[in-house]
């Protein structure tokens, strides 16, 4: 069987309440054998390091920027801490999930821009200090993203690059090869599904194949066979939750895409999850 690493699943979420051990399951059976489930505020920390263990795979501990809002100065002390407990734990991949998003408008203006823009530099000084890559998101905010990487290295030697995954990535072919250039792998998803999604499509054809990681973001960004329009919603269709047991049906559409095998796309984005998360090798050799 193909093997996939779904490089980014919120298995934690309330979607999975109590059943994160049967979607893990499923995911299995369909042949994704590794996860990476990122934190997304101190409150999560353990439940993340307790999932990645259960299930054989890994985690990330970071403060997402759409949790801001709520966080407080001292959680990165917590974030400190809990990186200092964790670090000797094989399991720990990431600082994760941090960034910023210029999606949503209370987030664009002042205070929360400056205070998205204050966590997300003060982590990614953690990361350096622990010497763990970065899980990115990076909505709407691609060039900010990629100012605060480029500063946060100008004084570090030209072989220590950043390593890690720019989650979701719906940026320019310019923006992309930006993100390379940094040792930042792309994260590829649900919404390359849809035929309307021009330009994802477009990059995930054109793109080095090195490039390139396969994510879910479970349970979000639901691939086009499981995704409920408004109208639908409206009507009373459930929308259901997007599972790690999709992630080999979203790469076919892929690798149909690059008119490549599945089994070589499997291979090549299994390596490039590697690159951009080096610990993971470790995992999946003890596998």
């Amino acid at each position: 069987m193909t093997l996939w690493i779904d490089t980014h699943c919120h298995l934690d979420a309330g979607e999975f309440d109590g059943a994160a051990g049967a979607v893990r399951a499923r995911a299995a059976s369909c042949g994704v054998g590794h996860c990476v489930i990122p934190a997304v505020h101190p409150t999560n920390f353990g439940a993340v390091e307790c999932l990645a263990h259960a299930g054989g795979d890994s985690y990330a501990l970071g403060i997402h920027p759409m949790y801001v809002k709520e966080a407080q100065e001292p959680d990165l002390g917590l974030l400190e801490q809990a990186l200092n407990r964790c670090i000797g734990d094989s399991r720990l991949v990431a600082i994760g999930e941090i960034g910023l998003d210029y999606f949503v408008p209370e987030l664009c203006t002042s205070p929360l821009r400056g205070k998205q823009e204050h966590f997300y530099r003060e982590q990614l000084k953690l990361a350096l200090r622990f010497e763990l890559p970065v899980i990115l998101h990076v909505r709407r905010s691609v060039d900010r993203v990629l100012k605060h990487l480029r500063d946060m290295r100008r004084d570090k030697p030209a072989d220590m690059p950043w390593r890690g995954i720019a989650h979701a990535f719906n940026g320019s072919a310019v923006q992309a090869g930006e993100f390379t250039k940094l040792g930042i792998k792309l994260g590829f998803g649900g919404a390359v599904t849809f035929e309307r999604a021009l330009q994802l499509r477009r990059l995930a054809t054109e793109l080095p194949l090195e490039a390139i990681v396969m994510e879910t973001d479970s349970p979000d960004i639901a691939p086009k066979w499981l995704y409920k329009s408004a109208a639908e919603r409206q009507a009373g269709q459930r929308q259901l939750p997007n599972e790690p047991a999709q992630l080999p049906q979203i790469a076919q559409v892929v690798a149909d895409l690059r008119g490549i095998s599945l089994a070589s796309l499997a291979s090549a984005t299994t390596a490039n999850a590697i690159a951009a998360l080096p610990r993971l090798g470790a995992l999946l050799r003890k596998a």
